[in-house]
């Protein structure tokens, strides 16, 4: 097997088995990249890890992209990436087509709902979460301190919120124009 097919299903594998988020990954990226491959030393996997949580974007993509650059440049990079998204385009296309074929069966139309307010209610976690991160400076809703508010970030939500509910406002402009709005505040102030 060629080195790249092999970064490729390597990543692929890391892609495939890593539920649970970006964290949750590391130690099967350290357990193959390090232990098994011996691709990076502990050194260079320690750097790996801090590029990918700095830079934008999930983890597994960012480790893919890095490990894939240090092996193979470019090229490795677009391999490695691929292979670490793969798995969840297959899953998502599996899926779709699952639910075109039988979304009028009671049955999933009833499992349907029953996972609609589950989804629902972490939607509304994680927006709760930036929320809390953004508007008062905080990691945690225990640890919320109103003398931290921050006005610029409150003011954006109050009237993007607004702007949203009361004119139906398409989300992605609300999100450039506060994304504009609070660069510009920033900037001048």
């Amino acid at each position: 097997m060629s080195f790249l097919l092999k970064m490729f299903f390597s990543f692929f594998q890391i892609g495939l088995f890593s539920f649970g988020g970006g964290y949750a990954a590391i130690p099967i990226i350290q357990s193959l990249i390090i232990d098994k491959l011996n691709w990076l030393d502990i050194s260079e996997f320690l750097n790996l890890i801090t590029i990918a949580g700095m830079t934008p974007g999930p983890i597994v993509i960012n480790a893919a992209t890095f490990v894939g650059i240090r092996l193979n440049g470019f090229l490795g990079a677009i391999v490695c990436t691929l292979g670490s998204v793969a798995p969840s385009l297959i899953i998502v296309l599996l899926l779709s087509y699952l639910y075109k074929k039988y979304k009028n069966i009671t049955i999933v139309q009833k499992l349907l709902g029953r996972l609609r307010p589950v989804i629902v209610s972490m939607i509304l976690s994680a927006g709760l979460g930036i929320l809390v991160m953004t508007v008062f400076n905080s990691e945690s809703y225990k640890m919320i301190d109103f003398a931290n508010v921050r006005i610029v970030e409150l003011l954006l939500f109050a009237i993007s919120l607004y702007l949203l509910r009361k004119y139906k406002i398409n989300p992605l402009l609300i999100i450039f124009g506060s994304g504009i709005i609070g660069t510009l505040i920033y900037l001048i102030g």
